[in-house]
């Protein structure tokens, strides 16, 4: 997702990353329908999970948190809707410069 028009780019190795720029349910259904019966890998900063968690649009996600603190940002967890959404923590793999955290996204 972007929030500007730009054209397919082409990685090594064959990967194309497709930028959408006309919403979230946009560029999943794109996503769907180009994964086929393979998984949906979403990737983007805190507003972007946000918003497909609480648009129940995904059922796990992974944080990958750094110690380095850059003076602003957001709080993460506080636009999730709980009174609909409930996360519970399924995997944490930590190292001395980073730690991962995987959740799953649950209805209440």
């Amino acid at each position: 997702m972007t929030h500007e028009k730009r054209a397919p780019w082409s990685g090594p190795g064959g990967t194309t990353f497709h930028f959408v720029n006309d919403g979230i349910e946009s560029a999943f259904d794109q996503a769907r329908e180009a994964a086929g019966d393979r998984d949906v890998r979403i990737a983007g900063g805190g507003t972007t999970i946000l918003e497909y968690v609480n648009d129940g649009l995904i059922d796990e996600f992974s944080i990958a948190l750094s110690p380095v603190l850059f003076g602003s940002g957001i709080r993460l967890f506080e636009g999730v809707d709980a009174s609909r959404v409930a996360l519970e923590q399924v995997r944490a793999e930590s190292s001395p410069s980073v730690t991962h955290v995987t959740y799953a996204v649950r209805e209440r």
